[in-house]
């Protein structure tokens, strides 16, 4: 929501490529509709000089992005050459792709990294025929420093965000850490106007995705559990198949 717009989109644009483009009638928002893939849909996607920036939010690791990219920009590309044929001796030109993660999750991580979709193949080779390279910017606040004082949209966002953090610790309970911390942001001027206008949707976000992430703890939890009784079950049945356990002992 907050970078649904020309204009703080191109300010988020600068801040990433350190550039200084003022007018923002020069980008073009082409963000997927209606369209889900891997059940997540496209965050920004826009064109600009001719290039087509592709960006996604990330509040956890994901180091499947670059083939959720792929999918992404094959679709984007589907859908700007709609009008052309690809059978014709000219050439399609295609606006060159640019891909880019926001992470602002609590696990750890450096403050840039690179995704390669080559990372995935099971047979690794030096000179991939089909690459994709994701650049992965860290966007906590003790990190890209740069980028956040030269966008201070995004900064006031991270501060929201660090403050709902400090509050669901406090609270224990993330309605009322998300009703503080917004209520506190608009007091300091943090996003204060974007807040005021959509506070129970923004709200309603932020417990959302907390939930949503606590939700993902949970399965991951759950399923390493169970994949340790699957572990211990086998070491179980090959010490019986070797003798050194009967099954009673077993169980």
């Amino acid at each position: 929501m907050l970078f649904s717009t020309r204009e703080n989109l191109l300010s988020l644009y600068n801040a990433v490529n350190y550039s200084h483009y003022t007018d923002p009638k020069e980008l073009e928002i082409v963000t997927l509709k209606n369209a889900v893939y891997m059940n997540m849909k496209n965050d920004q996607a826009f064109l600009l000089d001719m290039q087509l920036n592709l960006y996604e939010h990330q509040s956890t690791w994901n180091p499947n992005m670059p083939l959720r990219f792929l999918f992404y920009v094959a679709k984007e590309y589907q859908m700007l050459v709609r009008n052309q044929t690809l059978y014709a001796s000219a050439l399609v030109e295609l606006p060159t792709p640019h891909f880019v993660v926001f992470y602002n999750g609590e696990k750890e991580r450096e403050a840039e990294g690179l995704l390669k979709l080559s990372h995935s193949f099971m047979q690794k080779t030096e000179h991939p025929e089909l690459e994709l390279l994701v650049k992965v910017l860290n966007i906590n606040l003790d990190k890209n420093l740069e980028i956040l004082e030269t966008c201070r949209l995004l900064k006031e966002y991270m501060l929201l965000v660090h403050k709902i953090r400090r509050y669901a610790i406090e609270y224990k309970d993330i309605n009322q850490a998300a009703e503080k911390a917004v209520t506190e942001c608009i007091d300091e001027n943090i996003l204060a106007e974007f807040l005021r206008k959509n506070r129970a949707e923004a709200i309603e976000v932020c417990i959302f995705e907390y939930d949503e992430k606590r939700e993902t703890e949970l399965i991951r939890k759950a399923e390493f559990a169970e994949g340790e009784k699957v572990g211990e079950a086998k070491i179980l049945l090959n010490l019986i198949e070797k003798g050194i356990l009967t099954k009673e002992q077993a169980l």
